[in-house]
């Protein structure tokens, strides 16, 4: 007998998983001092090459997120969407586990490696997540899209704030970081649990009909899709990019822990995003994209400049106005202009989104390496820096990393300037 379908019960299964995806994410971006200084900082000469190799790391989980997206979207009915969401916790699982014991599993630049693969793991388990709950949620809500998807990614912020708390609580009771890692691991066995005794329906797509040949060919039929594809992969870094770096960067610098920022602007998306639907009927998905950009652009050059917790406070509150929308206003675009394109097109964003995050963390971490030298005069010297004179050259490092990375929403303000001006000369939507 076939189980009857539950709407709720599935929507808080996907909000556990994307709840359990974000609370990952952030208490890995919060011990990311901690497993630089212990694993990374010994695998360089004088640990100026350990932030690149932090970022590497933390964009394996990207890199994962955006491969996940790109091959499972459209086999979702095929492979099922129980059984995607048991794998994705079976990866949170093994890869929480290997980074925590790859210390003590390997030696030498083989510890990096066995950190990148577990981050890698994380990462598909993010991404099978999100192929699964976004068309699930719109085939339980047909007629209550962008209100329910909306409402379903204001827990990704919530989750960061969850691992981001976490993290700073804990650390302070001295807890370290392979026992903060371990909470993600009771998050994800109860997604497990509660997915595998759940029925769940076709997406919309199969539902209706459509076929996977009609989903496939509709990026050939309206090639202005790969304008919203391009565009992801710059909003994807002004929003993700900051917040995976921010406790590195600017721990020291602000006198506060950066991670904790990251909780402040969390706590900001969440309460933001409940009020998107509200906002997506009064102004054009462009112009509100137009505007996230200015602010999200004025904030990293705040970010750059802060010295002092309140600075960083205000300079975080631009930023995170700026990019709490972009995510979701993005995706919710796509699946409004490109109906045929199902899960497909849908997985293709999110794929865009975790690629450019892959390319972009190890870039910034370059950046923030590269400045540190330049700064210190080179390697030798840098090994050679006081802790107070390193604590300088870091500061003025971070600051050149937020400077460079303002560069990104700035390029955005033209691209969504040119695509508002488009919608407002036309009286239908660019196809």
């Amino acid at each position: 007998m076939t189980k009857k379908i539950n709407r709720s019960r599935l929507f808080w299964i996907g909000v556990l998983g994307l709840f359990t995806a974000a609370t990952s994410a952030s208490l890995r971006a919060g011990v990311a001092g901690q497993l630089k200084g212990e694993l990374f900082d010994a695998l360089s000469a004088g640990g100026s090459g350990a932030g690149a190799l932090t970022g590497e790391a933390l964009g394996a989980s990207f890199l994962g997120f955006a491969l996940t997206l790109f091959v499972a979207s459209p086999f979702l009915d095929l492979i099922g969407m129980r059984r995607m969401l048991i794998g994705a916790a079976g990866c949170f699982i093994a890869g929480t586990l290997l980074v925590i014991e790859a210390g003590a599993l390997a030696s030498g630049m083989n510890v990096f490696h066995l950190v990148w693969v577990g981050m890698l793991l994380c990462g598909i388990g993010w991404g099978a997540v999100e192929a699964t709950i976004n068309p699930m949620t719109t085939a339980l809500y047909p007629d209550d899209k962008t209100s329910r998807l909306n409402r379903l990614h204001a827990w990704w912020p919530a989750g960061l704030v969850a691992g981001g708390l976490a993290s700073a609580l804990l650390g302070q009771i001295g807890l370290g970081w392979r026992g903060m890692l371990s909470l993600s691991l009771l998050l994800a066995l109860g997604m497990l649990i509660f997915s595998a005794g759940s029925a769940f329906p076709l997406t919309e797509r199969a539902a209706s009909g459509i076929s996977m040949r009609d989903m496939f060919a509709e990026i050939v039929k309206k090639p202005g899709f790969l304008i919203w594809f391009g565009a992801m992969f710059l909003t994807a870094a002004t929003e993700l990019a900051p917040g995976q770096w921010v406790d590195v960067a600017l721990s020291h610098r602000v006198g506060m822990r950066g991670i904790l920022l990251l909780v402040y602007v969390s706590l900001i998306m969440f309460v933001l995003r409940h009020f998107a639907g509200l906002l997506a009927h009064r102004l054009n998905n462009a112009g509100l994209l137009w505007l996230s950009s200015l602010l999200a652009c004025g904030g990293l050059l705040m970010l750059s400049a802060a010295q002092s917790p309140l600075a960083a406070i205000l300079a975080a509150t631009v930023w995170g106005a700026g990019v709490c929308f972009m995510w979701p206003t993005m995706i919710a675009s796509v699946a409004e202009l490109y109906p045929r394109g199902g899960s497909w097109m849908i997985g293709l964003m999110g794929s865009a989104g975790a690629l450019s995050i892959y390319l972009v963390l190890p870039k910034l971490g370059g950046l923030y390496d590269q400045a540190r030298l330049e700064l210190a005069g080179g390697a030798t010297q840098l090994a050679a820096l006081s802790p107070s004179a390193l604590q300088l050259i870091e500061d003025r490092a971070a600051s050149a990393t937020f400077q460079s990375l303002a560069l990104i929403p700035a390029v955005l303000l033209v691209v969504f300037g040119m695509v508002w001006r488009w919608n407002r000369k036309h009286s239908k939507t660019p196809q």
